[in-house]
């Protein structure tokens, strides 16, 4: 007998849509030997990636990724 897939429901609250335009930088530590320690998202703040540039490096990703700088 073959096998049926229902697809998944979510509801509203569950269903979120990324927006992958808005991009968020929060700096964690910046490091006597001039590297920057930060965290990078794409449309949802809270699924991050670590990173670390030098400090112009990290300025130019800011400007060219058009970031939204978040605190703490």
């Amino acid at each position: 007998m073959p096998m049926t897939l229902t697809p998944a429901t979510h509801s509203t609250a569950d269903a979120r849509t990324c927006d992958i335009t808005r991009k968020f930088v929060r700096i964690k530590q910046l490091r006597t030997d001039g590297l920057v320690c930060f965290e990078f998202a794409i449309g949802w703040p809270e699924l991050f990636v670590d990173l670390m540039l030098p400090r112009v490096a990290f300025d130019d990703f800011c400007v060219r990724q058009k970031v939204q700088l978040l605190n703490d």
